[in-house]
């Protein structure tokens, strides 16, 4: 009988091959060439290599070789078969590009995907579990992805593809294994995380179905470990006698759990160890065209476009969310424009790089308009001003937005009305004054509305835009849209717009 079985596990790698920023070219302790080199450290005949999902998507690499190269073999599938994954799941943003762009890196990985409550073309894509035998040990292996994801993703992009409850999933095959397979381990791999704090039992989202990990195992006996992602924490504890674990994003991390006859140990360790020259050789060439495509120059502003700091440019709405929902209502024709200041983005400099735009505007989103009447507006935009809190010092976040983890995305500013949020007042009604065009917007008054499609399909539990009426989707990404703005409007300038007044 074997000593130790280990695993290694990563989760929401999101498209980062090299170790440093796109942004500025630093260095960074991430990114699949780094966690190569750890991985051969800690494997041996008893190991096995997993991945949690959320691949797909997140660099500038990804973005270029999403635009001009759809057809190839991707740069993180090459760099996960040089690693040499056993078995991968799903995650989420794999979907971001559509269909045919996730068979194209499943089909050309090396690892099969067994995430078995995703169904596509009418029968689950993956395996509903497999079994490994290390001397003698038996060790069952299954995977689930979140069911969330049409709340999120374009229909287009999952036409084929429909997504069963995670949790009845995990207890139907837990029950299985232990009918047919007997096995010594059970090990779930789910891209999902804890809606509930694991210490305490209480409650740290709403209940949507997004994360169900608490609910899994607390009602789903016998799984032995549980690797989580999609919540980018770094994470190892047991709960309820399972195990479980969750990694940071880009590759920082890396799961290590032993299996012992007697106990298991779980950790959490950094990826810092050098970069597989090899491996990074192997998408070498693509990253070359891709940073030389980062430095093709767009233009020049005359308006200041940075990002000073991110808590004070969402108290006081920044020209870098003006000139995004200007683009967007000038492509659309939608009369209002809403989008989030996304996290660690600086905004755009003077004179603008392609560089400059993806790294402000990192996400594959299109554009949905919807119509939407007055009193549907003032219950989305009271629902974004719960984002604010008082503070002694000031305006503050909301600490619901900050734990269990960020959520600084699900805040929106909205161009084309002008409304004043009192954070001093109750959650839901903070909205103390709005008006379209200096006219006061009452409730049987419709507009429409222009949002990214994570937003329009609900994404932040907006379950109020939901099920607002369609009036047309623009294919065209976010970053495309705005590059071709930039090139033609130059130099790109317009009056500054103040338009949300937000206030203790």
């Amino acid at each position: 009988m074997t000593k130790r079985i280990r695993i290694l596990a990563t989760t929401d790698v999101h498209g980062t091959v090299f170790p440093y920023s796109y942004a500025d070219g630093k260095s960074r302790m991430e990114g699949f060439g780094r966690i190569r080199t750890l991985v051969d450290s800690l494997r041996d005949e008893n190991t096995l290599i997993l991945d949690n999902g959320d691949v797909l998507e997140g660099s500038a690499l990804s973005i270029y070789h999403n635009r001009f190269h759809p057809d190839e073999i991707a740069p993180v599938t090459t760099a996960m078969n040089e690693i040499g994954y056993d078995y991968v799941n799903v995650g989420n943003h794999d979907f971001n590009y559509g269909e045919e762009v996730l068979m194209m890196h499943l089909q050309n990985l090396k690892a099969p995907c067994i995430t078995s409550n995703w169904n596509f073309h009418g029968k689950p894509y993956g395996p509903t579990y497999v079994i490994r035998n290390f001397n003698g040990v038996k060790v069952a292996l299954f995977a689930l992805t979140t069911q969330y994801i049409p709340h999120w993703e374009k229909k287009s992009h999952i036409r084929h593809c429909k997504f069963k409850d995670a949790l009845e999933t995990a207890a139907k095959t837990v029950d299985t294994l232990k009918r047919l397979e007997k096995p010594d381990y059970i090990i779930c791999m789910y891209h999902g995380s804890l809606e509930r704090d694991p210490a305490t039992g209480e409650q740290t989202e709403e209940l949507t179905g997004e994360n169900e990990a608490y609910a899994i195992m607390e009602k789903v006996r016998g799984i032995d470990v549980m690797i989580m992602g999609h919540q980018h924490r770094s994470l190892s504890g047991k709960l309820f006698d399972t195990y479980y674990t969750e990694t940071s994003y880009n590759g920082r991390e890396l799961a290590c759990i032993d299996l012992y006859p007697d106990h298991i140990e779980t950790n959490i360790l950094k990826v810092d160890t050098p970069a597989d020259e090899d491996l990074l050789k192997r998408v070498q060439k693509e990253e070359e065209e891709c940073q030389k495509w980062l430095d093709q120059p767009l233009g020049h502003t005359d308006v200041d476009l940075s990002i000073h700091s991110e808590r004070n440019d969402r108290v006081h709405k920044p020209q870098w969310i003006t000139f995004v929902n200007k683009v967007v209502l000038e492509a659309s024709g939608a009369e209002l424009s809403a989008t989030p200041l996304y996290p660690h983005t600086k905004g755009l400099p003077a004179d603008i790089t392609m560089r400059d735009l993806v790294s402000a505007y990192m996400f594959p989103n299109t554009i949905i308009v919807k119509k939407i009447d007055g009193k549907t507006l003032r219950q989305y935009l009271e629902s974004n001003a719960s984002f604010f809190s008082c503070k002694a010092d000031g305006i503050g976040i909301n600490p619901a937005y900050l734990t269990p983890s960020p959520k600084l995305y699900n805040y929106d500013m909205v161009d084309g009305i002008d409304y004043t949020i009192s954070v001093s007042e109750p959650i839901g009604h903070r909205i103390t004054a709005l008006t379209y065009k200096g006219r006061e917007v009452k409730d049987d008054d419709v507009f429409t509305i222009a949002f990214n499609n994570y937003r329009a399909n609900g994404g932040g539990n907006f379950t109020m835009l939901v099920r607002l009426p369609f009036v047309q989707e623009i294919q065209t990404s976010m970053v495309e849209l705005l590059a071709d703005y930039i090139q033609s409007h130059q130099p790109v300038s317009f009056t500054p717009v103040h338009n949300i007044t937000v206030k203790r």
